[in-house]
């Protein structure tokens, strides 16, 4: 038998009673009998809001804050996170109607990505949101679809600057990029934009995702106010929204701390009185989406089988990387990592072995837990992986092998 794996740290997030996870106020069990049916994702409201609270302490108050939808877009999630954040940030046409279907002010709702259609973008000029500038041929598609509806198009200008975020789990600038307009190029786009029947809002200045690392963070966004700065001065007028894109992370594998957010926040004071000097009107926004949704998500899958191969003990699951791409590994990882993975209706055990969880499909790929140190476990026990809040469902191939679609539920 391999050796055991390390085994996570005990969540300390949500509460336990009689040694069985308890979500939205009752045990795991009862949960799973009100939904109807296993797998499920299941999000907390009160850690969603809680999370939000968090930033707005230690951000400055001047600091907008967006929600970006494509890291959790469950039209319950996004109604709740409407009534907490200043602003949605939305990445496709689908996004944009459940963004439109809350209370949110169409001119506090951003449409970002390298793909929009010309149906997008006339969908996106019709409400009166924020379009995202990526390229040149965006602009006079903007501008073409503009004056057929007669409408003059909000845009920003998303700029692909030459630094990157470093030691974040995404890279998102820097060198060649699909996303944006590289910054060299920006001041003869905001030339051509000048005589395009839209009207000039801000610059969005995004480097990168999922950093644990504070330093990091207040490195590159002090880079990007100074390029903020810089092409301001190529602009028609001055911008009314700088962007800074967010970054922030989460935990997810052993031996990673959370992130540090108040030196983060302090630095930003620094850049919040620099632009009330420089650019008075100019407003600062950061958008993020991991770091407000994904610990609050929790997913849910239920043992249907427990074999011994080989001296080794599976148990399989009615759930698996069909629906949580992410946790089996195989959404950006390198070298395969065990997210935080509990067996829910026994977190005191009496009895633990080292385990290996796997779905139903047919794939060595579909591994939920590889080789981790677990509550023995039988048919019908209900499995937890945590930190399954944000890229879970949506982000998953949910139609491979034709399983059923597992249900989201907000407690």
């Amino acid at each position: 038998m391999k050796p055991a794996k390390p085994v996570h740290a005990t969540q300390t997030q949500f509460a336990v009673i009689d040694g069985e996870l308890q979500l939205g106020g009752m045990s795991i069990r009862r949960l799973a009998q009100r939904v109807g049916s296993t797998p499920f994702f299941v999000y907390d409201r009160q850690a969603l809001t809680a999370r939000v609270a968090h930033v707005r302490a230690h951000l400055p108050q001047q600091v907008l804050l967006h929600y970006s939808l494509k890291a959790n877009p469950m039209p319950a999630v996004v109604q709740h996170m409407a009534g907490l954040v200043d602003g949605l940030d939305v990445a496709s046409g689908g996004e944009l109607k459940i963004a439109l279907d809350t209370p949110t002010a169409a001119a506090k709702i951003n449409f970002t990505g390298p793909g929009k259609t010309d149906a997008e973008l006339a969908q996106a000029i019709a409400a009166g949101i924020v379009i995202n500038l990526e390229s040149s041929g965006e602009l006079r598609r903007i501008d073409r679809l503009a004056q057929a509806c007669g409408i003059q198009a909000s845009v920003m200008v998303r700029v692909n600057p030459d630094f990157e975020l470093k030691s974040s789990g995404m890279k998102m600038a820097g060198g060649a990029k699909q996303f944006g307009v590289d910054a060299e190029l920006v001041p003869a786009l905001l030339k051509e934009l000048a005589t395009a029947h839209v009207h000039f809002h801000g610059f969005q200045i995004y480097s990168g995702s999922q950093n644990l690392k504070a330093e990091a963070i207040i490195e590159a966004q002090a880079k990007t106010f100074e390029l903020a700065l810089q092409l301001s001065g190529h602009a028609p007028h001055a911008p009314q929204l700088i962007n800074i894109g967010g970054g922030f992370g989460i935990p997810y594998f052993p031996g990673e701390l959370p992130l540090d957010i108040a030196p983060i926040g302090q630095h930003l004071h620094h850049w919040v009185a620099q632009l009330a000097t420089r650019m008075p009107g100019t407003r600062i926004a950061t958008e993020m989406g991991r770091y407000l949704v994904g610990e609050a998500g929790v997913y849910i899958t239920r043992v249907v089988d427990r074999k011994i191969s080989r001296g080794q003990v599976f148990l399989i699951t009615d759930g698996g990387m069909n629906h949580h791409l992410a946790a089996s590994g195989n959404l950006g990882q390198v070298i395969r990592k065990n997210y935080p993975v509990v067996i829910a209706t026994k977190m005191y055990p009496d009895v633990t072995e080292v385990t290996s969880i796997t779905g139903p499909l047919c794939t060595p790929l579909d591994l939920l837990a590889d080789q981790m140190a677990l509550a023995q476990a039988d048919r019908d026990d209900l499995v937890a992986v945590f930190q399954s809040g944000a890229y879970g469902l949506t982000a998953s191939p949910n139609d491979f092998l034709g399983h059923a679609r597992p249900l989201e539920i907000l407690v």
